[in-house]
């Protein structure tokens, strides 16, 4: 029996260490939890002056941007004009970019124009094919039935010719 009790004892000692550990362990979880929140609050608070702020300068900064960047393709635009012999060499650049772009789109033409006439080619071809095909289907028709025709109508000329003549032979002499 006294075993018993030394146990329950230890028993007891143990688990209430146990659960001052616990405690303590989930006293200091809720305190980082709660220290965690309160920086999350904080930044969330920060960010959002931060994104106020930020867009506030791009309300300012994009007008800016567009306005130097419309007047660096104005001063792109006029500086091989400045000069004569600049703007000499800008036109006869421009005129060969010109004649380049013509010759191109005279070629692009000529293409189309040559796939176009090979397509109303082969379209033609195949139509008289088939009406060729048609027509030759219809006269050997023709001629077949003719020809049954032909054979039927002789068939009937002579078999009335010999009727007719059937008919004389068997009627009584008056």
């Amino acid at each position: 029996m006294a075993t018993q009790t030394t146990r329950r004892s230890t028993t007891r000692r143990r688990t209430t260490a146990q659960r001052s550990a616990a405690a303590r362990k989930s006293a200091a979880t809720r305190r980082r939890r709660t220290a965690r929140t309160t920086t999350q609050r904080a930044k969330a608070e920060a960010t959002g002056l931060q994104a106020v702020a930020q867009q506030a300068q791009r309300a300012v900064l994009i007008p800016v941007g567009a306005a130097l960047t419309a007047r660096d393709s104005v001063i792109e635009t006029v500086q091989p004009y400045t000069r004569p012999d600049t703007a000499q060499r800008e036109v006869e650049r421009l005129q060969r970019r010109v004649s380049v772009n013509l010759r191109k789109f005279e070629r692009r033409g000529n293409t189309a124009r040559n796939r176009l006439e090979r397509q109303v080619k082969r379209t033609r071809t195949r139509v008289e094919r088939q009406i060729r095909q048609r027509r030759n289907r219809v006269e050997r028709v023709v001629t077949r039935n003719g020809r049954g025709f032909a054979r039927d109508l002789r068939g009937a000329r002579r078999d009335f010719a010999r009727g007719f003549d059937r008919a004389v032979d068997t009627t009584p002499l008056a």
